[in-house]
């Protein structure tokens, strides 16, 4: 098992249950895909870098932190799915390797938690 990073981004007009359905939408697929949560971190609606037009215009977007173990088969899908969902404005995945970046994501599990 490999340790992974998830962050999106959804649309700041969503509301709170659709937010949390979003969220809930992605941890399935994790768990159906052989990977395990460990933690799930909300950081807000804060202002993003630059205006995404999808298709209208967002300046700010609700930021979710996803971390998990899986297989790389496990982080293909979660991103081909996350490039159909039209209520994810971005994504991004980290994959966590040495012994020192695995222990600062045991420490970013426990500090969402």
């Amino acid at each position: 098992m490999r340790y992974y990073e998830t962050m999106f981004v959804v649309k700041p007009t969503l509301t709170e249950e659709e937010r949390l359905n979003q969220v809930k939408w992605a941890t399935e697929i994790i768990s159906k895909n052989g990977g395990e949560v460990a933690g799930i971190g909300d950081a807000g609606v804060r202002q993003l870098a630059y205006t995404i037009r999808k298709p209208q215009k967002f300046e700010r977007g609700h930021y979710f932190v996803l971390y998990f173990t899986g297989e790389p088969q496990t982080v293909q899908e979660l991103e081909r799915q996350m490039r159909y969902n039209e209520d994810i404005l971005r994504f991004m995945t980290v994959k966590y390797e040495t012994k020192r970046d695995i222990q600062r994501w045991e420490q970013m599990v426990q500090n969402v938690q």
